[in-house]
């Protein structure tokens, strides 16, 4: 059995700066001797001596009275890898080529990503089983695609680190990156109206209407009113989140008085709309105007192509890489960044039908 070696005040403090450093808590430049008693809290000539063995490791420079140490990382060192878990929105999202060069990106960057088991649509958007969830499951970090606000306030609530890509995070102290679409939704309304539609309803999922309209869903209203169109719960219709509910809804919408525009949330819900469309015999954009406010490669393939929304995935891509490398470094990164949408006007819009 070894003999135990038992640390003096200084070894101890030095051990825990040195952790510090190497994890990233600290960078470019050591804190001045004062901030570090006060963190610390421990005397200054127990600070010094800490300093001064940092300082021999070669892992502190001085710089002279006065001057902060500078920090020299090891040759070949690399900050901690992280365990990231990926809770996806709907199962479907991973077959989606962004997400999957996502976790590509992050295993380049030596982080271990998983798609996780289930998805926010499966535990219901339910805070109580989300929280179930995430606490049975072993990760150092989390990204959370297309969260319900009180899904991430929870999250932005606890130390464990999370991202939200996508979803309403908007005023929520969690980092997050979003395409910034009002601009590109408004674009759209307004080639709709110049058109000569007005009744114009945007479909969307319940985590964007409840508990109150997000963002996007306020900002349409907001231009509906804006051009002189009265707004209700016509434009912003509620429904029962499942493919039947949905269906119902479009059979509602078009039995009295009928909408001459749809925007739509998803490639998928753009589909139903399209396939219920089909059964009906109602033409687009000969009796209705179609514009779905998220892009995707079909869209491409679609005679009439599909007017939609679109913006460039990579900066969303490299901006989660980079916050899971800061969280690696013990860094507290919380930076909420955009990428605008702009519109893109297929063959799916025409003049309002009279």
């Amino acid at each position: 059995m070894g003999s135990l070696r038992i640390l003096s005040a200084s070894q101890q403090v030095a051990a825990h700066l040195r952790l510090d450093v190497l994890s990233g808590v600290w960078h470019g430049a050591m804190p001045g001797e004062d901030r570090l008693i006060r963190r610390l809290g421990v005397g200054r000539a127990t600070v010094k001596a800490a300093l001064c063995q940092l300082e021999d490791e070669g892992l502190l420079v001085p710089q002279g009275t006065g001057k902060p140490r500078l920090i020299v990382l090891p040759e070949n060192y690399a900050p901690p890898a992280l365990r990231i878990a990926i809770l996806l929105y709907e199962p479907d999202d991973r077959k989606i080529d962004y997400l999957l060069d996502l976790l590509h990106r992050l295993a380049a960057a030596g982080h271990t990503a998983v798609f996780l088991s289930k998805t926010l649509t499966e535990l219901g958007m339910d805070g109580r089983r989300v929280q179930k969830f995430v606490t049975a499951t072993e990760a150092d970090a989390w990204v959370v695609v297309g969260g319900s606000r009180p899904v991430l306030d929870w999250f932005a609530a606890q130390t464990l680190p999370a991202f939200a890509l996508f979803g309403r995070s908007v005023s929520v102290p969690i980092a997050s990156t979003s395409p910034k679409k009002a601009p590109a939704q408004i674009t759209a309304v307004r080639r709709l109206v110049s058109m000569g539609h007005r009744r114009i309803v945007m479909l969307t999922r319940g985590e964007r209407r409840k508990p109150v309209p997000g963002l996007l869903e306020r900002t349409f209203l907001n231009e509906l009113e804006a051009q002189g169109i009265p707004t209700g719960g016509y434009n912003l219709p509620d429904w029962d989140e499942t493919p039947g509910g949905f269906h119902q809804l479009l059979d509602t919408l078009f039995r009295h008085t009928p909408p001459t525009a749809l925007l739509v949330q998803g490639a998928q819900l753009t589909v139903a709309v399209l396939q219920h469309f089909t059964e009906r015999g109602i033409k687009v954009p000969r009796d209705i105007s179609l514009v779905c406010m998220d892009a995707d490669p079909a869209f491409a393939w679609c005679q009439p192509s599909i007017s939609h929304l679109s913006w460039d995935f990579d900066p969303i891509v490299r901006r989660v890489v980079r916050w899971a490398d800061n969280v690696a470094r013990g860094k507290d990164d919380r930076r909420a960044s955009t990428t605008l949408a702009e519109f893109i006007e297929g063959g799916t819009i025409g003049p309002a039908k009279r």
